[in-house]
């Protein structure tokens, strides 16, 4: 079983003070519309809402009745509407044809509408231009972070891995760092930021900005260090199967904010229930962060000790009895009620992933991740998508394809793309050019490499230095021309010589270089530990455990190098395979007590800026009780392989 908390870790700071901030100010914008009015909520809110400000609350502050946004004809007969939304351009013109519509029909109501987590500019010109500006009043909710547990806060923005990677839209940035000035303001300023990613420089500095602009406070900081990691740093481990159980319970029920519903086959009732999922489930916060092979056997254990528990009862007088109920039975039951359900999880999954289809899914990732057996593999991807087992999976096979073996062959890749529009359907094209535009699934173009290192090393031959550098290789300037094969093959010997006569690896094999990233990345960190070994998932001995001993996550590697070095500092070949745009920035902040410092240095905030999915969670978790440090984890939202995928579908919203 995975460690427990080691006695020496820093405490977690209380992220409750957010909710209480975030409920604080919605009622202050709600009260600015007196009187009795309807609430029309964005469906993707609903549930952070339900976190923030209950049905209970909302009536309090006269909200007659609530509906979800549903881009339709509303049937609210109150004189006072309210919008709670994303700002998003659809939902703003929905608006404004219900305002026309009321206009039209010559009735009068009042309309606000509270944007969240802020407005953007594009918003208010679609009022403008739909000739209602006037007619509503506009505000921000400036809901930025929503406490999922002690060490995960989420923006609850999916749709930010989609805008920023693939759409090119920025507008979530100024979110992600007005996020953090948020927490910096409530509990200290950072002293040390490490970055690594085009949109996690761009966070930073937004932050710095907001810093800028505003008070400089000198509190004592709760946390200290700031890591920034873009989600496109590191796509293979989001496309991994998960098989810790929490991640598995994301994977198959889906985990939203925090909760999650059981149906009828895990309550064994024709009820479902719905189930928050946090450290508060003393069941839950055992097993969450243990490989699946090792689940049965602790609820098994914790089965047998509820019973010696219960049975204490036999043999007690009747004081003995009264203090048994008083302090022990409600508890006592409660725990029961949460094993129950999450044997009824464990076993509803077990049904599922014990199939032959899930054992071969993880032989062909874990040989993918390897790099062994690879036409193999291909084989079994074939079979997967002929047999439209999943559609998700299919995709998802094929991208680890792509990016272990750094792109497809191009017969490869013409052949499974047929092969999976023709199983599920020709309307999946444009997917196919998501993925390529992210890098997830690409074609290798033939000579493409080595024109392009021809092209540059030819240029290089001619100046002065490729002059100089020539004279110390073994083969002469005739050499250069060429007119057949052979003695083309002779010019790429030359140009390997010139190349380490050199001294250095030259822009001429810049293209190699990002054509080798994973194997080359692997290799260099130790990702994928030697095959053959034996690894004891019940003793866990690195952060590989969470892909049972074949992978050790990237994102999580990188955080680990990077805060043992303090820097960059020896990574430097690591950031160039991975596009540069890494930082490590000191603060403008100092710490005077040292009991302070030692605490605050020790805990240190992640933020994944595209998503983050719980096997890197546990990942993290499992490395703060190695180094005796902690990790709060800030994500744009919860991700895995299936919603990943799904935001990158052709019919995607």
């Amino acid at each position: 079983m995975a460690q427990t908390e080691r006695s020496d870790a820093p405490e977690l700071p209380d992220f409750s003070m957010l909710k209480r901030l975030a409920r604080d100010q919605l009622i202050f914008l709600l009260e600015q519309l007196p009187g009795k009015k309807d609430l029309f909520i964005d469906a993707d809110l609903m549930s952070p809402l339900d976190r923030i400000a209950n049905v209970t609350i909302l009536k309090q502050h006269e909200v007659d009745k609530l509906y979800k946004v549903e881009l339709k004809p509303i049937v609210s007969s109150s004189d006072q509407l309210c919008f709670l939304i994303r700002p998003r351009i659809q939902t703003v013109k929905w608006i404004s044809e219900l305002v026309n519509s009321d206009k039209t029909a010559g009735r009068f109501r009042r309309y606000k509408i509270i944007f969240t987590p802020q407005k953007f500019y594009a918003c208010e010109t679609v009022l403008e231009e739909q000739g209602v500006y006037g007619d509503v009043t506009t505000d921000e909710w400036n809901f930025y972070i929503l406490p999922l547990d002690d060490d995960i806060l989420s923006l609850e923005l999916p749709e930010f891995f989609r805008d920023n990677f693939l759409e090119g839209d920025q507008r979530w940035v100024t979110t992600g760092g007005s996020a953090l000035h948020l927490l910096q303001t409530v509990y200290g300023s950072f002293t040390k930021f490490y970055g690594i990613g085009r949109c996690a420089k761009m966070v930073y500095e937004s932050w710095r900005e907001l810093m800028e602009e505003g008070e400089q406070r000198t509190r004592q900081p709760e946390f200290a260090k700031v890591f920034l990691i873009d989600r496109d740093v590191d796509f293979v481990t989001p496309l991994c199967s998960q098989v810790v159980y929490e991640g598995l319970v994301d994977d198959i029920f889906r985990i939203k904010c925090g909760s999650v519903e059981f149906g009828p086959d895990v309550t064994s009732s024709d009820k479902s229930i719905k189930v928050m999922l946090n450290s508060q489930d003393k069941v839950f916060n055992e097993i969450r962060n243990e490989h699946f092979s090792n689940v049965f056997g602790f609820l098994s254990q914790k089965a047998k000790n509820l019973q010696t528990a219960y049975d204490k009862r036999r043999g007690m007088d009747i004081q003995q009895m009264k203090a048994f109920v008083a302090d022990e039975l409600k508890g006592l039951k409660q725990e029961h009620r949460l094993l129950s359900l999450h044997i009824g999880a464990s076993e509803s999954m077990m049904k599922k992933k014990t199939k032959q289809d899930f054992q071969e899914l993880l032989k062909t990732e874990h040989s993918l991740l390897e790099g062994f057996e690879i036409r193999e593999c291909i084989a079994c991807i074939e079979e997967h998508i002929n047999r439209q087992v999943s559609m998700i999976d299919s995709l998802r096979l094929l991208c680890l394809l792509s990016i272990t073996e750094n792109g497809l062959l191009s017969k490869d890749y013409r052949s499974l793309k047929a092969q999976y529009l023709k199983s599920y359907g020709i309307e999946h094209l444009l997917t196919f050019a998501n993925l390529k535009q992210l890098g997830l699934l690409e074609e290798q173009q033939a000579g493409e490499t080595l024109t392009v290192m021809e092209s540059k090393v030819g240029k290089l031959v001619n100046d002065k230095t490729a002059g100089e550098n020539l004279d110390k290789c073994s083969l002469p300037h005739s050499h250069i021309c060429y007119t057949d094969y052979n003695v083309h093959i002779l010019y790429m010997h030359w140009v390997v010589t010139y190349v380490f006569c050199s001294g250095k690896l030259t822009d001429a094999f810049s293209s190699l270089a990002k054509k080798s990233n994973f194997r080359a990345l692997s290799k260099k960190l130790a990702l994928v530990p030697k095959s053959g070994e034996e690894y004891d998932l019940r003793v866990p001995r690195d952060m590989a455990y969470i892909f049972s001993g074949a992978y050790i996550p990237l994102s999580c590697k990188l955080i680990e190098q990077v805060l043992e070095r303090d820097g960059w500092t020896g990574l430097e070949e690591v950031t160039r395979m991975l596009n540069g745009q890494e930082f490590a920035v000191t603060g403008g902040s100092s710490i005077s007590e040292t009991r302070n410092k030692t605490d605050a240095q020790r805990i240190v905030l992640v933020m994944f800026l595209g998503g983050c999915t719980f096997s890197e969670i546990s990942a993290l978790r499992f490395l703060g009780k190695e180094r005796g440090c902690r990790f709060i984890v800030v994500t744009t939202a919860i991700t895995n392989s299936a919603r990943l995928l799904e935001s990158l579908l052709d019919n995607h919203p």
